[in-house]
């Protein structure tokens, strides 16, 4: 009877299996070109989650993660007992609020004037245009601003020119924080509104003509009509975000640190880079890296619930 049932099974099995592979085959130049993809993540993404054991130990390279001694939490209670953490921590999440606060909203405002141009020649050129910067590396980008930001700099030249006194951007630390947000703006915003005009594309052309006939001028066809076409692309990025407000960009903060404003401009990523790279501290920094990885998906799973609850449809 046992010997009927796996046979049954098996031949169940046998054309589920068939289909699956004439499918594989039939579609076998599409998985072809997703195999770098899937590739890079097992490597880059999935691989290197194990890891995160050493965050566990007291890791010694020359002994290995085998060897090394495992002693449990006490990595992780070292980020609530340290001081100089609590202070990164602190200004990661201030850079990070500042982020969501200012570039978050501008690409969905860059967004809705494009859609606003009518003239598609002119809307394509402002597109290049605005696309460009998100091209060049954040070491181009930091470049630029120094030139234009230091002393002899282009900006401080006018000021003095207007009889005011220069100013030190790149040492000053109340100015670091701006000098980043103006920096992610100019770089990201236009890039960013891809996704914005791709949501704005599915617009119902047939309500705004309604809504111009009912007298609705072009703000009230904004906040009554074109925002709430986009809200779910809109609240799906925001968690998105949200989930990611422990990272605020290691490569802009770090081209950016200089001793004068390492107290108010170093964050967690670049603190992780100092101890497991240049203080060889390997397990510390991994547990900070898997705390904040904990702490993300947390918030995106809190998020999204608060999403939900208030009707909107949600990450998942």
């Amino acid at each position: 009877m046992a010997k009927e049932t796996s046979s049954k099974s098996v031949q169940a099995r046998t054309p589920f299996l068939k289909q699956l592979y004439h499918r594989i085959w039939k579609d076998r130049f599409i998985y072809l070109l997703l195999l770098p993809g899937l590739i890079y993540f097992l490597t880059f993404k999935i691989v290197p989650i194990l890891g995160n054991i050493i965050a566990f130990q007291n890791y010694n390279p020359f002994k290995g993660i085998l060897a090394s001694e495992f002693i449990g939490f006490d990595n992780f209670a070292r980020i609530f007992e340290d001081t100089q953490v609590l202070r990164v921590i602190r200004n990661t999440l201030f850079i990070s609020l500042m982020q969501i606060l200012f570039v978050f909203p501008a690409p969905i405002i860059l967004a809705i004037m494009l859609n606003e141009v009518a003239n598609d020649k002119v809307k394509r050129f402002i597109q290049s245009v605005v696309y460009l910067p998100h091209f060049f590396s954040w070491v181009v980008i930091i470049s630029i601003a120094t030139i234009f930001l230091k002393p002899e700099g282009i900006i401080n030249q006018v000021l003095m020119g207007m009889g005011y006194d220069w100013v030190p951007f790149m040492t000053k630390e109340s100015l670091f924080v701006p000098t980043v947000i103006a920096e992610l703006i100019w770089k990201e915003t236009g890039w960013s509104t891809i996704i914005f005009l791709a949501a704005l594309a599915s617009l119902n052309h047939e309500l705004l003509e309604a809504s111009i006939v009912d007298g609705a001028n072009r703000w009230k066809r904004i906040f009554y009509i074109i925002l709430p076409s986009i809200g779910s692309t809109i609240v799906i990025l925001l968690i998105l975000r949200i989930g990611t407000v422990l990272d605020t960009g290691f490569e802009q903060i770090f081209l950016m640190l200089n001793p004068f404003n390492r107290d108010i401009g170093e964050v967690l990523d670049t603190f992780v880079y100092e101890k497991g790279l240049k203080q060889s501290d390997f397990s510390f920094s991994a547990a900070v890296g898997l705390f904040k990885g904990v702490v993300g998906l947390i918030l995106v799973y809190t998020t999204n619930r608060i999403v939900k609850r208030f009707g909107h449809d949600g990450l998942f």
